[in-house]
């Protein structure tokens, strides 16, 4: 354990953070995802005991979002649903995220199904958890922590 680390997140979870660069992705995935197949040759972490709002929350707390995207945050649109759709999981990320002050709500864009699945294939990482709420699929993109240019 380490003070001021949100204990979800595991010692294998905090180094694949760290080794992400900026403009990497990682994927956070409900129990449903096709982590394995998706995360063929990259690191496919599994988290079963982990809900999703949860294990969001904790990895906003020290992952900084990529401030050069405009929606550095994505999750995956519930199929046959209005474009502008969010599930009460997905509004409780994002206004967990807002609350905390580690996202706006204008960083986050929904995602078609399969356009989700080939930016996966792409991550950096896979986080599976054990959420079983349908389409609770998240993507964030690295951003950087750095002192201001020195003139």
């Amino acid at each position: 354990m380490l003070k001021g680390i949100n204990p979800l997140l595991s010692p294998q979870l905090l180094k694949i953070l760290a080794e992400m660069g900026h403009g990497d992705e990682i994927v956070l995935a409900d129990a449903n995802f096709t982590a394995e197949s998706l995360g063929r040759g990259k690191p496919v972490l599994q988290m079963p005991g982990i809900g999703m709002g949860e294990l969001c929350a904790a990895v906003l707390s020290v992952f900084p979002l990529d401030q050069y995207e405009e929606r550095p945050c994505a999750y995956m649109h519930v199929g046959g649903t209005a474009p502008d759709y969010r599930s009460a999981l997905q509004r409780e990320v994002v206004e967990r995220a807002v609350a905390s002050g580690d996202a706006q709500a204008a960083q986050f864009e929904a995602m078609e199904r399969f356009a989700f699945y080939d930016r996966a294939r792409k991550a950096f990482a896979i986080v599976q958890t054990g959420e079983l709420q349908a389409y609770a699929n998240f993507l964030f993109k690295k951003g950087v922590i750095a002192e201001p240019l020195r003139p």
